[in-house]
């Protein structure tokens, strides 16, 4: 599964080809969670709401370059790096 993005212990990535909606997955510790990206619900797992709340912000950044990068999975290119959140 290729990591698109890292910060404050939170690993962000996606696969290739994965099903649908487009989302990504995120892991804290053992923790691990998968978010729409268009609408960014929670569609299985669980994260702390610390790391959770991280993620949301992180992600309502970086929407357009999520769905770039689901794109690019679907079609098995390689993913781009996003910036972390600081």
């Amino acid at each position: 599964m290729p990591e698109i993005c890292r910060f404050f212990g939170i690993v962000i990535s996606m696969f290739h080809k994965d099903h649908n909606p487009p989302h990504f997955h995120a892991r804290y510790g053992s923790y691990k969670i998968s978010i729409d990206i268009l609408d960014f619900s929670i569609l299985s797992g669980y994260l702390p709401p610390r790391a959770l709340g991280l993620v949301m912000e992180w992600a309502s950044l970086h929407k357009d370059e999520l769905l770039k990068n689901w794109e690019a999975a679907e079609q098995e290119i390689p993913l781009i790096k996003i910036e972390p959140l600081k």
